[in-house]
This record gives C-alpha cells, sequence and structure tokens, in this order.
C-alpha cells in the first residue's frame, strides 16, 4: 500500500473523520483495516466504548465489545509511536496478538498505552466528530460508521 492513504469514516455524530493511514509503523494492521473498510464491514457498526478524556473504540459488528472480523487475528506491530489526541489503535485481549478488527481513537495523551497497543493511523480532521459520539460502555444510543472509505 502506498504511504498517504487516508481512511474516511463518515459518522452518525455529524461528519466525516479522515485518519492518515500508517503503514510505516503497522503495514498488516493498515492492509487488515483499509480490506475490512472497502468490503463494507465496518459500515454501520457502532462505538460501543465511549470513555471522556481516554478513547472511543469501535469496530465489533456486534456491538458488544466481544467480537470481530471472520479473518484470523494480527500479530502485534508495537512501535513508539505516542497514543495522544487523534491517534488510532488497535483493541485487542490480553493477548499482544490478538487484534482483528476493533480499533480505539484516544481523546487525550495515553501514554500508558505506548510500546503495548499497535498505532496504524492518526486522526487529520473531523475529531470533533469524535468529540461528539454519545458516551458510554456502551452508549445507550451509541454513534456508529455510517460509511468508511479508503482514498
Amino acid at each position: 500500500m502506498a504511504d498517504g492513504k487516508r481512511l474516511t469514516f463518515k459518522l452518525s455524530s455529524g461528519g466525516d473523520v479522515v485518519i492518515k493511514l500508517r503503514p510505516d509503523l503497522a503495514p498488516g494492521h493498515v492492509e487488515r483495516i483499509s480490506d475490512l473498510a472497502s468490503s463494507g464491514f465496518y459500515d454501520g457498526v457502532a462505538f460501543h466504548r465511549v470513555i471522556p478524556g481516554f478513547m472511543a473504540q469501535g469496530g465489533d459488528p456486534t456491538g458488544t465489545g466481544t467480537s470481530g472480523s471472520d479473518k484470523p487475528n494480527l500479530k502485534a506491530e508495537f512501535s513508539s509511536e505516542p497514543h495522544k489526541r487523534g491517534t488510532c489503535s488497535m483493541a485487542r485481549t490480553s493477548n499482544p496478538d490478538s487484534a482483528n478488527s476493533q480499533f480505539f481513537i484516544c481523546f487525550d495523551n495515553a501514554g500508558f498505552l505506548d510500546n503495548q497497543y499497535t498505532v496504524w493511523g492518526e486522526v487529520e480532521s473531523g475529531m470533533e466528530h469524535v468529540d461528539a459520539l454519545p458516551v458510554g460502555e456502551p452508549p445507550r444510543e451509541p454513534g456508529k460508521i455510517v460509511k468508511a472509505t479508503v482514498s
């Protein structure tokens, strides 16, 4: 995948979130997210865990936080890239090699996650739409990805 690709999430909370993909940090994860987005996997998927001051998590087609795609889990691609406002990283279980389709977008600095989660992108524009997602674990009426596209 050529550098310079962008992932755009059109959110139900009112607009587009444009994410610069970082294959230089996590080529396998960028490829997976791009493939899932291009296949329509993320369309209609909820942000099932939104914690103010921390992060918004989505990417589970069931909306429960316990599921993923039918693809195999990914090997960790940890880096020293900092988890800060706008960082996009993969969610996983306690097993470092368990990332699949779930991801999170940081609202604020979360340095305690550095070197333990795979950073795959950075929000370039539209962070205000992430900020506007309904809060909760899960939110009563969760915000959703209306459409995901890669360009």
